[in-house]
């Protein structure tokens, strides 16, 4: 058997290890995932109107729908990707990656199959929160088939790019806890971004925060169903978090 072949046999039995210790262990998820759900009906049904004004739509939420969904999307991706930091500082404090390192199996397999698996699970909870918005009027019509694909491969993307920034926080702190309380920037990062309301409409000091920053750019490409120049920072993103990760994965015994 070719080196490749065994590299994709090794990777697909961790990736499948990942995805039974999500289905054995949901409430970790499933917990993940309540924040931009009950942050999508919050909005909607208490401040909608309000904020909907505020924007200059009316007061009528349906058209706040439309400008919260996609920021709330992106939210989700940033807090369900805690869970794979959490996942790798579990194998690392309790030994596991230490044992795996020891077997004859392919070096990266690990950290694949929690990448893989944390992408999967993400796009898992993407598509509900897509559900329950669509369920309470979210519509989008106007969106040719093209750009419903463009929105997916850069949720997908994104997707990528923030689950090795967390595998490598995972790698990086002694114990899941903090890997957990390390992580938790994926989160607050898209409350001080336009996910809520534009940026522009922030304090004049407090708008480059929003501006400058992964979370805007991706969320306000996904809001226009087009791909340009933001996705940069999906690339950049990536390419870091997997060299970090690798770094921290191979200080440890050959």
């Amino acid at each position: 058997m070719s080196s490749l072949a065994l590299a994709v046999r090794d990777s697909s039995t961790m990736v499948r290890r990942n995805l039974l210790h999500v289905r054995r262990y949901p409430s970790m998820t499933l917990n993940l995932l309540l924040t931009p759900i009950m942050m999508l009906l919050l909005f909607v049904y208490v401040f909608g109107d309000v904020m909907s004004a505020g924007i200059g739509g009316g007061a009528d939420r349906s058209g706040y729908i439309a400008y919260l969904v996609p920021g709330l999307l992106v939210l989700t991706i940033g807090s369900t990707v805690i869970g794979a930091a959490v996942s790798v500082s579990m194998d690392m404090t309790q030994g596991l990656t230490a044992r795996f390192r020891t077997m004859a199996i392919y070096r990266g397999s690990l950290l694949v199959g929690h990448v893989v698996g944390s992408v999967l699970r993400v796009l898992a909870g993407v598509a509900l929160v897509g559900a329950v918005a669509a369920a309470i009027g979210f519509r989008s019509a106007d969106a040719t088939a093209v750009e419903w694909m463009a929105a997916v491969g850069l949720l997908t993307l994104f997707a990528l790019a923030l689950t090795w920034i967390a595998v490598g926080m995972g790698m990086a702190v002694p114990n899941p806890e903090a890997a957990g309380n390390l992580a938790m920037p994926l989160v607050l990062l898209p409350l001080v971004s336009s996910a809520f309301i534009p940026a522009g409409t922030m304090p004049g000091w407090f708008q480059p925060i929003a501006e400058y920053q992964p979370f805007t750019p991706a969320i306000e490409t996904l809001r226009g169903l087009l791909l340009g120049t933001e996705i940069a920072w999906c690339l950049v993103l990536t390419v870091l978090g997997h060299r970090w990760s690798q770094a921290l994965f191979n200080r440890g015994p050959k």
